[in-house]
């Protein structure tokens, strides 16, 4: 089924089609709609075009008034201050333009008009460390942002670009052959906490030796070396542990309830045949010049505190790459191999200067031009109820897979404190559902980049804005419809709407405008406040506008269970893109 054209994008056609009628020297103007709290919308446009015209804004509004036929959209037309419309629409228009949403499988919601391909960074665990609440924010936002650009049919190439290459990994391998008895292999099937847990053990151990031994420390260098050489005992153990890593990593967002494919994660390693070329391309544009031995690229705006220039090192001095030659490498390759027009990087925004220069030294390049570009989606910090960094009470950062178990303690409580008639097995799953949506949500209902307090008691409370405030009113919609009987959703365009119905409907039809803005400017917060609006008018059309008692009338009572039924559609589309279920029954 073809796209549904919204209300507001029907009533601007009217508004533009009025304004050129009866302003013909008045061009393509825009009427500026918007909503608006004293009508349904409010039409702004005429202020600036009456400057334009050098009339008077309120007569200029009088006239494209008069100019707009009679139709089965608006009900009124108020001209109000200096040239505002104020806009009534009527009850016909929404119920009908809601039945269309309702006959499409995707509710209306048109495709991005030109979409293209972008490759999204994000998810970015490090190979024999374990994931820590500071990995929650980048696995979260990212794999929102890719369900709701995919949904609005962008080409999504995911990418999770982990930490597996470098001197901790020389250390690793070399601690390994002089250990060979420290790593348990299970028979490869390890469960991925006991596969970290091994491989944590060791890493702590590793280290703690080449902090303390010079001829170690030595060895682990030379142990680097011969993995980048592709030294074949050396790359046999590398890969071993990157295995066993991914063992452990799929544990954890499988508790996120995220899928990870394995085509999808292209770490550090990947890029490493591309690194001596890469730095060769830089230095033979230009673009990177040789300072003190290393290979460096320098920025007008880049100094340090002494006031002198900060450059980004590509090539150290030693012969080591940088983090930006990998960087850059990864971006060649998503450009030219990938085909990508966006390159998105979910990460931390106190890496915000590294990519600034990264992406800065990719266009100066080519690499990037108008026709590609790359954004940081920068994201803040989870911090404890003081404020703080989110910390244990030992100080040490809290572990992912602990912070996710007490979310779905906490959630079972909750569930079990107001189930009626649900069985141990389903209080298990809905708890689980609930803990891991009340985690993702409080996430995302954050703007990305600021900071947010991790509070697992109002993350999961019934009340608020919080995903089980919505999760249990698409319950209630559910239960409706269960209730129903033989009472079949109907829309009536004729009935006469109650202001609760108006209400939910205008909001409702508002869901295909929210997505395409949270896509356009990587902003999943947007869509959590959608849905929490409409979970609250759902609330009070529940309480205003019953559906099933007696003295309902009958076409009254399918329209009513239509506005119902629609709802929880959108509900569940809204919370789906987020990650989150959105159980039949709570």
């Amino acid at each position: 089924m073809a796209s549904v054209h919204s209300l507001a994008s029907t009533l601007q056609q009217h508004l533009a089609d009025a304004l050129k009628a009866a302003l013909p020297d008045a061009g393509s103007a825009d009427p500026l709609l918007r909503r608006s709290d004293r009508a349904d919308f409010q039409a702004n446009g005429i202020l600036a075009l009456a400057k334009k015209l050098k009339g008077n804004p309120r007569d200029l509004a009088a006239t494209v008034t008069s100019a707009i036929p009679a139709n089965d959209l608006i009900k009124d037309i108020e001209v109000s201050g200096p040239g505002f419309l104020n806009i009534t629409l009527t009850d016909r228009a929404i119920t009908g333009t809601l039945a269309a949403r309702a006959a499409d499988d995707r509710l209306g919601v048109p495709y991005a008009e030109n979409p293209g391909t972008t490759v999204i960074d994000y998810a970015q665990p490090n190979v024999a460390k374990e994931m820590h609440v500071g990995h929650l924010r980048s696995a979260v936002i990212g794999d929102a942002m890719a369900k709701i650009m995919e949904f609005e049919g962008e080409t999504v190439v995911r990418r999770h670009h982990i930490g597996d290459w470098g001197t901790q990994y020389g250390m690793l391998i070399q601690y390994l052959i002089e250990h060979p008895h420290e790593l348990d292999h299970q028979d490869g099937k390890a469960d991925g906490e006991a596969a970290m847990s091994a491989l944590n053990r060791i890493y702590k151990a590793s280290r703690a030796v080449f902090d303390s031994d010079e001829a170690f420390k030595e060895r682990s260098r030379d142990r680097v070396v011969a993995l980048q050489s592709g030294d074949p005992e050396t790359r046999a153990l590398w890969q071993q542990f990157v295995d066993e890593s991914k063992i452990y990593f799929y544990s954890v967002f499988s508790k996120l309830d995220m899928e990870i494919d394995d085509p999808d994660i292209v770490g550090e390693s990947a890029y490493n045949d591309m690194l001596e070329e890469t730095c060769r391309l830089l230095e033979e544009s230009g673009v990177a010049v040789r300072s003190e031995g290393a290979l460096c690229v320098f920025f007008d705006d880049v100094k340090g505190p002494d006031g002198n220039p900060v450059p980004l090192i590509v090539k150290k001095t030693n012969g080591g790459y940088g983090y930006a030659a990998t960087d850059l490498s990864a971006i060649r390759n998503r450009v030219q191999d990938l085909k990508a027009n966006t390159l998105l990087y979910v990460v931390d925004v106190r890496q915000s200067l590294h990519f600034k220069m990264v992406f800065e030294t990719a266009r100066r390049i080519g690499w990037l031009n108008d026709g590609v570009k790359a954004v940081q989606l920068a994201f803040g910090t989870v911090l404890g109820k003081d404020g703080k960094p989110f910390k244990t009470r030992e100080g040490e950062t809290v572990r992912l897979e602990d912070l996710l178990d007490e979310a779905v303690e906490r959630a079972s409580a909750v569930v079990r404190e107001k189930a009626r008639d649900l069985t141990a097995d389903e209080i298990t799953e809905r708890g689980t559902q609930v803990g891991i949506g009340a985690v993702k949500y409080a996430d995302l209902s954050t703007s990305a980049s600021r900071d947010y307090k991790f509070d697992l008691d109002q993350m999961v409370s019934l009340n608020g804005d919080t995903s089980v405030y919505i999760q249990y009113a698409h319950a209630r919609s559910r239960s409706i419809t269960r209730k129903a009987g033989e009472l079949r959703a109907q829309a009536r365009p004729e009935l006469e709407l109650a202001p609760a119905e108006r209400a939910l409907g205008l909001h409702l039809d508002r869901f295909g405008e929210v997505l395409s803005e949270v896509a356009a400017a990587y902003e999943p917060h947007k869509l959590t406040a959608y849905l929490y609006s409409l979970a609250s008018l759902f609330t009070t059309f529940y309480d205003q506008c019953p559906v099933l008692k007696p003295e309902v009338p009958g076409d009254v009572a399918e329209n009513r269970l239509f506005y119902s039924q629609l709802t929880a559609r959108t509900l569940h589309q809204g919370m789906d893109l987020l990650g989150i279920r959105t159980p039949e029954r709570l």
